[in-house]
């Protein structure tokens, strides 16, 4: 079974801590992002979530967002599944949606990356 609590990083070095996972599904945590938009330092923001467990056998999927606090006006989504190789190395697979503010309705095409 993969467990999503803890602390986990990915290949751009950045870091996500997950509090426990609790029975109904609902976590939360922090992301410490190594990659922004302007550049810098690393910046910790909360994340939210909820994981769905599946049923015998099959591996945990999960959905996530992300709000950039205090230096960038921006949210991302992330939803992904949990896997366990047979060694007992656990990954996150993900794919994510980063929307950022427009001043118009106009400019919604480019918002979301």
């Amino acid at each position: 079974q993969c467990q999503l609590s803890g602390l986990w990083r990915n290949e751009q070095d950045s870091l996500m801590e997950i509090s426990a996972v609790r029975d109904d599904g609902d976590f939360q945590g922090r992301y410490l992002t190594r990659v922004t938009l302007a550049g810098g330092c690393a910046h910790i923001s909360p994340l939210k979530g909820v994981q769905q467990q599946p049923g015998e056998g099959g591996w945990p999927t999960f959905a996530f967002t992300v709000r950039w606090d205090k230096f960038s006006n921006a949210t991302t989504a992330f939803a992904g599944q949990c896997f366990v190789d047979t060694g007992g190395k656990e990954t996150l697979t993900t794919t994510w949606l980063l929307r950022e503010a427009v001043g118009s309705l106009e400019d919604d095409w480019k918002a979301t990356r």
